[in-house]
């Protein structure tokens, strides 16, 4: 993620049970790519939204790496 994304780092977000903001009831996590500076907080960025055509070319390049 940090090569295909050009992040500085990387945050793990994995939630359990409805106290613990979970909303999908099986096993998932988040990799969400950080930036310094980016001023991260998990309700600004789940109050986020993209549309999948934005993101495209960042999937590509993430399958890219993964496969290599």
């Amino acid at each position: 993620m940090k090569e295909a994304r050009q992040c500085d780092g990387v945050t793990v977000l994995q939630n359990n049970e409805p106290a613990g903001d979970q909303h999908a009831f099986h096993y998932h996590l988040h990799l969400v790519p950080r930036f310094v500076g980016d001023h991260f907080s998990e309700e600004l960025w789940k109050a986020q939204k993209s549309n999948p055509e934005d993101r495209v070319d960042y999937a590509l390049a993430l399958r890219s790496k993964l496969s290599a």
